[in-house]
């Protein structure tokens, strides 16, 4: 045992100075940048309401108690400041800073410290929501700036550091490695994300990640947490991204962003060998905006985007930042697999507007019939329901029994348009379609819930 330990310790000896070798030094990145990180601070007025009753039952003993006396509560203060942190970077002597739009949003004074103590009142050039970048301007000059990287150029494994205010923690530097490149995250849908395990906490947000080089790869925007504090996954706003919106803040005041018009999903294992392709790849189109550049180009629900102006379009992310990066009334050249075949249809984009309100639908037919194979009732569509709904097609599902339907996920008043590439006229057409599938084949059902559309793959069983 002794021996044993005394190894070890040898071990430790002679390898420590290695090791101390292999190591990275982040004090020249912290010393050159250190100067163009800034604190942001924000304050925003909030109105608060008078006090209310609470939701208690009229025979409940407390029920008199607050009826009488809530109303003889002092009045609460009807407004308060609520003041927030995060960090920023400046990109240019002349004052103007980059930082996260969510950091600034509803600010009604924005305050930008510097490293030597400064503080400066700042104005909204610009914030763009859907990509969290926001750009501010304070008025001095000569200021110190950050240089700027190739996010492209970064790999997996990779150094990184980051300097921002974790908790009001002015100029505080983390450190750790890029975990992975162009992460996708639930509704952002613009932003390919550097994902690393650099320690980020709020008051980081906004702040600038760097390579080893010193340069800026990245805008520090948010972190995968269950308890709200750090816990090894964060996300970084990838420079060239930020810089492009930027540059569009500073122009236009807001971001101006292509449109096709198609409400597009992941094409997995089962779709893929649904439609016959030969691996899951590109996005498939689930619907068409009527009157969108979509429709009038010619796509078509269940063609599947294979590439977008010359570029392969690997995954269903892929495409809205292809799309979005694209500049309005721009043609383009749109591959897609339909039935079978690859075609090239010319398209020219629209604009995205800032804001998308979805169209409410209602509820959808009436009974009847019997399950089928799938394990599901259907019922056919009259001719006033489909015009109230905007369709040409489709049956009802008015009841899943136990079966493969089930174990998808169709559910009772699901509107059935498609299936694979064909569209769905009637109950019996349907039926007729299904019945003659092999044992053990994927099906595609393109199934309209609600206000969205989706492909949804069925595995005939029986």
């Amino acid at each position: 045992m002794c021996s044993r330990l005394m190894f070890l310790l040898t071990l430790l000896l002679f390898a420590s100075p290695a090791m101390a070798k292999e190591l990275p030094d982040f004090t020249a990145i912290v010393e050159q940048n250190s100067a163009a990180v800034v604190n942001v601070s924000t304050t925003q007025t909030v109105k608060s309401g008078a006090p209310q009753l609470p939701n208690i039952p009229e025979d409940d003993p407390f029920y008199e108690f607050f009826r009488r006396f809530i109303p003889n509560i002092p009045n609460l203060p009807r407004e308060f400041q609520s003041r927030s942190l995060g960090s920023g970077f400046i990109i240019s002597p002349d004052g103007y800073v980059l930082t996260n739009a969510h950091v600034v949003d509803s600010a009604d004074e924005i305050v930008v410290k510097l490293v030597d103590k400064r503080e400066f009142k700042a104005k909204v050039i610009g914030a763009d929501k859907r990509t969290d970048v926001a750009l501010i301007k304070i008025d001095a000059q000569g200021l110190p700036t950050v240089k700027f990287g190739d996010p492209n150029k970064l790999k997996v494994g990779e150094w990184v550091v980051a300097i921002g205010s974790p908790f009001g923690f002015e100029h505080s530097v983390t450190a750790g490695i890029v975990s992975a490149k162009g992460r996708s995250l639930p509704q952002e849908n613009f932003v390919p994300f550097i994902q690393t395990d650099v320690a980020i906490n709020p008051g980081n947000s906004g702040g600038p990640l760097f390579n080893m080089q010193g340069e800026v790869v990245g805008i520090n925007s948010q972190i995968y947490s269950r308890t709200g504090g750090f816990m090894g996954l964060s996300f970084a706003i990838p420079i060239d991204v930020a810089m492009e919106v930027a540059t569009q803040l500073r122009t236009y005041g807001k971001v101006r962003r292509g449109k096709l018009g198609v409400v597009i999903q992941e094409v997995t294992k089962e779709l893929a060998e649904s439609f016959g392709l030969s691996k899951p790849t590109g996005a498939l189109i689930a619907s068409v905006e009527k009157g969108s550049p979509a429709e009038k180009a010619g796509l078509e629900v269940s063609d599947i985007i294979l590439k977008y102006d010359g570029k392969t379009v690997g995954s269903s992310s892929d495409l809205p930042r292809m799309v979005g990066a694209t500049k309005p009334g721009t043609r383009v050249t749109v591959q897609v697999w339909r039935k079978g075949t690859v075609r090239d249809i010319p398209v020219t984009v629209g604009e995205l507007p800032e804001e998308q309100v979805a169209k409410a639908s209602g509820r959808l037919g009436e009974k009847g019939g019997a399950a089928d194979r799938l394990g599901l009732v259907l019922s056919d569509l009259s001719a006033e329901r489909k015009k109230e709904l905007g369709v040409n097609g489709g049956v009802l599902v008015e009841d899943v029994k136990s079966g493969p339907a089930a174990r998808a996920g169709i559910r009772p008043g699901d509107l059935i348009l498609g299936v694979n590439n064909e569209d769905v006229r009637s109950v019996e057409q349907f039926r007729k379609i299904v019945g003659g599938l092999e044992k053990g084949r994927h099906v595609a059902l393109l199934v309209r819930r609600g206000d969205t559309t989706t492909f949804i793959t069925v595995k005939v069983d029986g």
